[in-house]
């Protein structure tokens, strides 16, 4: 890839480094973390989460235990210690939200913490686009703020950051990336890791990201921002200032190739990153961002943005189990190979008013969008790779699925995760706050 100013080899003009890539090796499920990419990449078979994970053994491994049901909260968003609603005062210019997660990368860059941050900037031909990057420079991290959507090798820039010489990393990474980072971790040779995790719900592939652009609006080139909020809206930015909100119920969902998500994105039971430090998302802020401290460097990673952050416990409004459910039948019918149920037209208006003020918010939304991803998982492994539900779905899927009737069939209930008793030895604060306020995650 020819590069622009901004995104150099090391050493040469300042800016993000994209070094040249190995190409990945033929994989199933695979999303491209980069392993593949590097000489680990017969790890994959242990390494990724789409094959034979353990997340309770990780989970263990990384903060000290694994989730605990009976702590508020953790069925749904795994091990924390702390949760916020949180928002940088100010805002950063080209953030999604606020710029908590690269203004993480900034001061660990600023404090000499670490020597470089591997995250993602935009490729120059496509603001949509991710492309893998090596951050030295503070400065520098301002080019990876604001969301890009695709599949991009992250873990295949731990070789050239090794060759540069650097031993103190930080990672900006989504779950599948951050999964098989932990899984090698032990074999990197780091002298620190930070890993700063963002949810993830549903990728595609950038150029499936295109179809559903020219599908919202007649001049799609003119997009510069897109965001899924947690009001039941998506949110349009254009170059010539226009601002649009599009209600989810009239998206043009129905009319996307039943390719649009692949299967490993269809079938991923970790959407709050819980292997991350900390989470840094939004689907629990309710307007602002939605923090999650899991652990020791989580707490040092917040300490770092403390006095330029505003923080608040988060809120919880509305049930969510009637949304869950709606979601199973139509979910049941799209793995099948069923057409989706359409609500009449004249329906739409009315029930997209009524979703922000009575449907499930804050929390309760998060909680509603984890036990969904629960429930797609189930369904289109069952339908289109059953083999796989046995080695895909941890002991805690199964228990979030439950009420709403989806429970292991013969052969389908692997055998409990090696890692969830909690070890020997200190473990992170319980959260005091009660389930209705949780302090919450990403």
């Amino acid at each position: 890839m020819a590069m622009p100013h901004d995104l150099v080899p090391a050493g040469a003009t300042p800016g993000p480094w994209a070094p040249p890539l190995a190409a990945p090796a033929p994989r199933a499920l695979c999303t491209d973390c980069g392993l593949s990419r590097t000489a680990l990449a017969k790890a994959c078979g242990r390494a990724c989460q789409f094959l034979r994970p353990d997340h309770a053994a990780l989970e263990a491994r990384v903060h000290g235990r694994s989730r605990d049901p009976a702590r508020p909260d953790e069925a749904h968003f795994g091990p924390f210690r702390r949760m916020f609603r949180a928002a940088l005062k100010p805002a950063r210019p080209g953030a999604q939200w606020t710029g908590i997660a690269t203004r993480l990368g900034e001061r660990l860059l600023e404090t000499g913490a670490v020597d470089a941050v591997l995250a993602m900037a935009a490729d120059p031909e496509d603001r949509w686009k991710p492309v893998p990057v090596l951050v030295t420079r503070a400065e520098d991290m301002a080019a990876c703020r604001g969301m890009k959507m695709g599949f991009a090798p992250l873990l295949a820039l731990l070789e050239p950051a090794a060759r540069a010489g650097h031993r103190r990393l930080a990672i900006i990474g989504i779950p599948c990336q951050v999964h098989a980072l932990r899984a090698i971790e032990a074999e990197l040779g780091l002298e620190r890791l930070y890993v700063i995790g963002t949810p993830c719900s549903d990728n595609t592939t950038t150029e499936m990201f295109h179809r559903f652009l020219d599908l919202l609006d007649p001049d799609p080139a003119s997009i510069t921002y897109l965001e899924f909020r947690a009001d039941y809206h998506v949110e349009l930015r254009h170059a010539d200032g226009r601002v649009r909100e599009i209600p989810f119920l009239q998206l043009p969902i129905s009319r996307l190739p039943p390719d649009f998500f692949p299967l490993t994105c269809r079938t991923c039971v970790d959407y709050t990153n819980v292997l991350a430090d900390i989470t840094v998302g939004y689907m629990g802020g309710t307007g602002a961002q939605w923090l999650t401290v899991r652990n020791d460097r989580g707490e040092e990673l917040l300490a770092l943005i403390t006095p330029e952050v505003a923080l608040s416990a988060p809120a919880s409004a509305g049930k969510r189990a009637g949304a869950v459910k709606g979601f199973l039948a139509n979910t049941d019918r799209a793995a099948g190979g069923l057409p989706l149920r359409r609500m009449p037209g004249f329906l739409r208006p009315l029930v997209g008013w009524l979703m922000p003020r009575i449907g499930p918010r804050g929390l309760e939304f998060a909680r509603a969008r984890v036990e969904m991803k629960a429930v797609e998982t189930v369904l289109f492994l069952r339908h289109q790779a059953p083999r796989r539900l046995r080695s895909m779905v941890p002991p805690h899927v199964w228990r979030l699925v439950a009420p709403y009737g989806l429970t292991p069939r013969d052969g389908e209930a692997g055998r409990p995760a090696r890692g969830r008793a909690d070890p020997p030895g200190p473990q992170p604060a319980q959260a005091e706050t009660p389930r209705t306020t949780a302090v919450p995650t990403g």
